[in-house]
């Protein structure tokens, strides 16, 4: 077991969202579920190598942006792929943030962003972030083109 586990809390939908984030990734499996009589209250699941516990504990507190989970994605396949299986049933933003069907807060991020962003040259940098800045969905080839000038 992990030493800090994510505890994510619905209202009634913890074992919809294990089925739908475990369908989502390729890397993942269903856990242990605890039930009060015949309802889940718990349902633990694994995305990626790092466990989550999913929590029924009512309407009483919802999702915010203050906190989100960023896909690192290796390629523009799998920014398109994870895009469009997390944001169905859920709202676009922008600059590859999206809000899933239970209004979790998901970054879609390719690598490249990131090394792109990084270069010590501040103006190759700062097109790379306008760029960024003017999409939803993270579109590699654009942010490419904004570096190269």
């Amino acid at each position: 077991m992990q030493k800090i586990t994510p505890f994510l809390w619905f209202d009634t939908q913890a074992e919809e969202a294990v089925d739908f984030y475990t369908s989502v990734f390729k890397n993942a499996k269903k856990g242990k579920t605890m039930r009060n009589g015949g309802s889940v209250l718990t349902a633990s699941f694994e995305l990626e190598g790092i466990e989550f516990t999913a929590l029924n504990g009512g309407p009483h507190f919802k999702f915010t942006e203050a906190t989100s989970f960023v896909v690192d994605c290796k390629d523009q396949d799998e920014v398109d792929f994870y895009w469009e299986k997390l944001s169905e049933g859920g709202s676009k933003g922008q600059c590859g943030w999206l809000k899933d069907k239970f209004g979790l807060s998901w970054q879609i991020t390719p690598s490249v962003l990131l090394d792109l962003m990084s270069d010590p040259d501040a103006e190759k940098a700062g097109r790379v972030m306008q760029a960024m800045m003017k999409m939803t969905k993270i579109d590699i080839p654009t942010l490419r083109e904004a570096y190269a000038g």
